[in-house]
């Protein structure tokens, strides 16, 4: 189980456009990164809920806040989500299942498909750290925004 002030399990994965992307390139910025994690794309919620994030885009980006969404569906399924949803931001796909299992945010069962991702949301620290996590057990349940929002502003000062 990853917490508070844990070091957050480095991962690479694969974007929507067949790209690596690692937690380590990300962090290199020196910006937190916000992974977010979701159940399955093209659902309502997780629809509903990776479009607030882009809407809140312009307030992520005043604390220079890096926002990657993480689910098990695979890249082609992740590039149409985030043509359709006009996502700014990189859809990772875990369809290995490991960085949901690194996480410790596997729902292991969503109306019959098997292994997903829990809603998650981890704000990862530049030097690394998980500075502040979120996970629900029902997956209906949206994180608060203001408060991701606040976090991350506070992460950068």
């Amino acid at each position: 189980m990853v917490n508070v002030g844990d070091k957050a399990p480095l991962f690479t994965l694969p974007n929507q456009d067949l790209e690596k992307v690692s937690l380590e390139d990300l962090l290199s910025n020196g910006k937190p990164v916000v992974l977010v994690f979701f159940p399955a794309a093209f659902s309502p919620v997780c629809t509903r809920e990776l479009c607030n994030f882009r809407d809140k885009m312009a307030k992520l980006g005043k604390a220079n806040a890096v926002v990657v969404g993480i689910s098990v569906d695979n890249p082609w399924c992740l590039k149409e989500f985030k043509q359709v949803n006009r996502l700014p931001f990189d859809l990772l796909s875990d369809f290995n299942r490991e960085v949901i299992e690194l996480y410790d945010v596997v729902l292991e069962d969503l109306i019959g498909f098997k292994r997903v991702a829990k809603r998650a949301v981890f704000i990862v620290s530049p030097d690394g750290v998980v500075a502040w996590k979120w996970v629900s057990d029902d997956p209906g349940v949206e994180p608060d925004y203001d408060e991701v929002i606040r976090v991350a502003n506070s992460i950068a000062g």
